[in-house]
């Protein structure tokens, strides 16, 4: 039996960064100063080249578990030696709290190191590297710290033991808690000690608000819970873009060459994130994605890219051949090029996004009217493409079609655009919005294939998509079950894996036959089954899917549906949209009277 791949990580972020942390206690990923720079430890996608930050005993005989403290995005992790007398733990944590009324999130790693049972002897191997592997960082000791030099600011690890260990690679005993302070730019220029467990205190303290202020379901709200923790950190909060992933170049399946940098705000992305963050009530994060959705460029024809970088520039796609990839797969993407295509869903993607902004009364008129403009903007670029052939949401290099799924787009946004008009009491914006509409009903309809009762990928095509399941969604097909049931039937008959896992399509693409399962369609469809009153398939479903997770209740991108293992970027903020919005809409019918 081929056994079960799982992501063995966990991550810290404080929206500012993110780390990944291997339950050997390794830092595997972490990239500064930004989430799409330069990583400064990359073992993840080379273990030569990517430099190592590991706290190990000296016998390598020994097993770890590895948790997040309650409603936090602190990771423990704890090792045990097999002498059975001795253990440790190592608490991560990125600081986030409030300070001078703002946030503070500094560029700054914190791990505490202490003793459980016993003085077990410890190694603290801290080795930053720089230009993508290929320059390891030079340490140069100090009083009570280490600075390594070669990166462009300054990089240092500041503790509370002895800096002659760490340089020499020696064990010690540990007897008492220490802290380590890793910093990039601004170093520590304050006490150890005192100031790890202020930090440490007042991040467990933010994280813990922060989800009290929360609006979860019951609905296996725990789960829900730790979703929308990883969500979180995904949001730069710098600027509000919202990213698909921390990681690149993480294979969909091995082999496939389907290895693509995540650490981007794909516009159609933050759509689903932002419907989930507007579920929990955290409207500030909604604002900052408004703001940054407002600053970002267009072409001379004002079009926007599907993706930008987390300050809204371009990115070029670089091949780097000189790096091995994760479990040998190559080969490694920094940037993406998929912000070439042209992908015609994100205008009403954006125009849906912002809705809330305009038709929740908690926002005051005055504070959203001036960007009329915006929106007519928005509105003139789905006419313009109406009639255009493009990529689609699953970024089709080398095939262009008229996609169902950018229709319904066109639809949502135009019916979004309507109840904003009416919100700024903008005659012209209506009467366009509502001629938008009707076309883009007769673009989907042209979709419909009879002969199967189901809609098609695209027009003149009989190719299936899971995409079209956002028909039954986002209720395209209103009170009409029937209709919206012989749709989701004849996606089941095509597209649907066991254990509830689903495709996104089966017919070739530029790179062959997909070979694993997207999981956010598995969400999707489960998040249809119960808009279709199916709502114990649903429930069972669900249940079904929670099990694709990795210790740490984290989702992949892919699954592979006869292994159960995880595939894709990791975590995939995509996936734990799906799984939220989809428990968001179980929960809602089991609120109902007649489901209870």
């Amino acid at each position: 039996m081929t056994k079960r791949h799982l992501y063995g990580t966990g991550l810290i972020g404080n929206c500012a960064y993110i780390a990944h942390i291997e339950k050997n206690t390794n830092i595997s990923w972490l990239c500064f100063p930004r989430f799409d720079s330069d990583f400064i430890f990359g073992g993840m996608l080379d273990r030569e080249k990517g430099g190592e930050f590991s706290i190990l005993p000296e016998e390598n005989a020994f097993t770890t578990q590895q948790e997040y403290l309650e409603n936090t995005n602190i990771l423990k992790t704890t090792v045990i030696l097999d002498n059975g007398e001795e253990a440790y733990s190592v608490t991560d944590f990125a600081p986030r709290f409030m300070n001078f009324e703002r946030y503070h999130k500094p560029l700054m790693v914190i791990r505490k190191v202490e003793p459980i049972s016993g003085e077990p002897k410890i190694k603290i191997n801290c080795k930053p590297v720089t230009n993508r592997g290929n320059k390891k960082l030079k340490p140069s000791m100090n009083s009570n710290h280490i600075e390594f030099l070669g990166a462009e600011q300054e990089v240092r690890l500041t503790a509370n033991c002895s800096v002659n260990y760490i340089m020499e690679d020696r064990a010690f005993r540990l007897q008492r808690p220490i802290y380590l302070f890793f910093t990039y730019g601004q170093p520590l220029e304050a006490p150890v000690e005192s100031t790890a467990e202020r930090f440490l205190q007042a991040t467990t303290q933010y994280w813990r608000e922060w989800v009290k202020s929360t609006s979860i379901p019951h609905f296996y709200q725990k789960l829900v819970v730790r979703s929308a923790l990883a969500l979180k950190i995904h949001q730069f909060e710098d600027t509000g873009a919202i990213i698909a992933a921390s990681t690149t170049s993480l294979p969909e399946s091995p082999g496939s060459t389907r290895n693509w940098d995540y650490r981007y705000c794909w516009i159609r992305d933050s759509y689903y994130t932002l419907n989930v963050f507007n579920s929990l009530g955290h409207f500030q994060e909604l604002e900052r994605y408004f703001e940054y959705i407002q600053n970002l460029p267009t072409n001379a024809n004002g079009r926007y890219q599907p993706l930008y970088s987390i300050t809204g520039s371009a990115l070029l796609e670089e091949e780097l051949s000189d790096l091995s990839g994760y479990l040998g797969n190559q080969p490694v993407r920094f940037g993406n090029q998929a912000y070439t295509h042209i992908q015609n869903d994100l205008y009403g993607q954006v125009l849906v996004s912002l809705l809330p902004l305009y038709a929740d009364k908690r926002f005051i008129e005055s504070e959203k009217s001036h960007s009329a403009p915006f929106i007519h903007n928005l509105l003139d670029k789905i006419e313009e493409t109406m009639n255009e052939k493009d990529a689609g949401l699953w970024e089709f290099r080398n095939l262009a079609q008229e996609h169902c799924y950018t229709f319904i787009f066109h639809w949502a946004g135009s019916c979004a655009a309507i109840k904003i008009a009416d919100r700024l009491q903008d005659s012209s914006m209506k009467e366009k919005a509502e001629k938008l509409r009707l076309q883009s009903i007769e673009k989907i309809e042209a979709c419909y294939v009879p002969e199967m009762k189901a809609y098609a990928q695209a027009i003149g095509t009989k190719n299936m998509d899971a995409s079209t399941l956002q028909l039954i969604t986002m209720g395209y097909f209103g009170n009409d079950i029937e209709r919206a049931n012989n749709h989701l039937k004849m996606l089941e008959k095509d597209l649907l894996a066991k254990d509830y896992l689903f495709y996104r399509y089966k017919h070739m693409d530029d790179f062959g036959v997909p070979e694993t399962t997207f999981l956010i369609c598995a969400f999707w469809y489960i998040e249809a089954l119960a808009c279709v009153n199916r709502l114990d398939e649903a429930v069972e479903g669900f249940e079904t899917l929670t099990k694709y997770c990795n210790h740490l209740q984290l989702f992949s991108e892919d699954v592979d549906h006869e292994t159960g293992s995880q595939w894709g970027n990791f975590p995939q903020a995509y996936s734990h949209v799906g799984l939220m919005n989809a428990a968001y809409r179980i929960g809602q019918k089991l609120d109902r009277p007649n489901f209870l």
